[in-house]
């Protein structure tokens, strides 16, 4: 009886540690990032603790507004990309046996170290009129001339796709191959194509997994900061480029603040719908 009344305990006091971090490295700073939003800005200073809603004011007009419905749209557009390549990829690297499995997951963590920098230059450097893939495309017939394929949107939805495709693919890893394989198997034995298979049989029975995965390669693309400005052109910016704009470059704090307070409530109203929504799943299916 006693060892039955003491798992609670330990089991909330495990909890202690990671919700007094949680507190110090989000609760509080985000927190001081919401007072400091209403904060008015001083000219030639930093700013003082006078209360404004000017601030979001601001933020709201046309020309922010629509800064941030393209980031929001950039950023599940690359998530989409993402599931769209990784889901397929995903499910063949379960597929195969442990051993060849173990170079592609390798190469994915190879990916994962290399630094926004590194993979903005390089990208940069594929994509130019000197050293670039038209290069190539000339050389084999399908260019007459070099050409520039950067600053360009493309440029940076395929950056962008680049790097959060290794998390698209190891978030989904544990879902795929934890899936029973008869089921794709049945589906071809009563004469469904491996394609209409995986599309039918297998992808429905992970929408809750492609759904986590979409909320985490969104909320990653949603804080790119260097690919928009290394690959793309002003009018390809997201906002976490202007709030760092305006928190450094233009000495605004409360104003990239209060920039900051949307870009923060978007991803955690994000997360909670599909928390939300795997929660009904859950509950109907009981």
């Amino acid at each position: 009886m006693s060892a039955a009344t003491s798992r609670p305990t330990g089991g909330q006091g495990a909890l202690v540690f990671p919700g007094l971090m949680l507190g110090a490295f989000f609760v509080v700073p985000f927190g001081l990032m919401i007072a400091v939003s209403f904060f008015q800005r001083v000219q030639g200073g930093f700013y003082e603790p006078v209360l404004t809603s000017d601030n979001y004011a601001r933020f709201l007009s046309l020309f922010f507004g629509e800064i941030l419905l393209f980031s929001l749209g950039l950023s599940a557009l690359v998530a989409l990309i993402c599931l769209v390549v990784g889901a397929p990829f995903t499910y063949l690297l379960s597929r195969l046996p442990r051993r060849a499995q173990v170079p592609w997951l390798v190469a994915l963590l190879a990916v994962l170290s290399l630094s926004e920098v590194i993979i903005g230059f390089s990208w940069s450097t594929l994509l130019s009129r000197t050293a670039g893939l038209s290069n190539l495309l000339v050389a084999i017939g399908l260019m007459k001339t070099p050409a520039a394929f950067t600053p360009s949107f493309a440029a940076v939805l395929l950056g962008m796709s680049y790097q959060a495709l290794p998390y698209c693919v190891l978030v989904l890893y544990p879902s795929f191959s934890r899936l029973d394989p008869s089921l794709g198997e049945a589906a071809e034995t009563l004469g469904a194509s491996p394609v209409r298979a995986f599309l039918t049989v297998i992808l429905p029975a992970l929408r809750g997994a492609l759904a986590a995965t979409f909320v985490v390669v969104f909320v990653f693309a949603l804080g790119s900061y260097l690919l928009p400005q290394l690959l793309g052109r002003p009018q390809h910016w997201t906002l976490s480029v202007l709030i760092t704009d305006q928190a450094i470059y233009q000495s605004n704090m409360p104003f990239a603040a209060a920039m900051a307070v949307f870009l923060v409530l978007a991803s955690i109203l994000l997360v909670s719908l599909t928390a939300l929504f795997g929660a009904r799943r859950v509950g109907s299916a009981t």
